[in-house]
């Protein structure tokens, strides 16, 4: 097992870093909504699909 780990100590690095970011954007994602904000980060005022986002307002 711990030549296993030794050999692909690069790769458990790597896939932890990615794993880690992905955690973190999820979890401002997660935050973004419940304070009620856009995911684009722009207003609503020009969008499109504004109907769409808050129609239960």
């Amino acid at each position: 097992m711990l030549t296993w780990i030794t050999e692909n100590i690069a790769t458990i690095i790597i896939c932890t870093a990615l794993i880690t970011i992905v955690a973190v954007v999820i979890a401002c994602m997660v935050r973004s909504k419940k304070k009620g904000k856009s995911s684009c980060g722009c207003g609503c005022a020009n969008c499109a699909l504004h109907g769409n986002c808050h129609s239960g307002k």
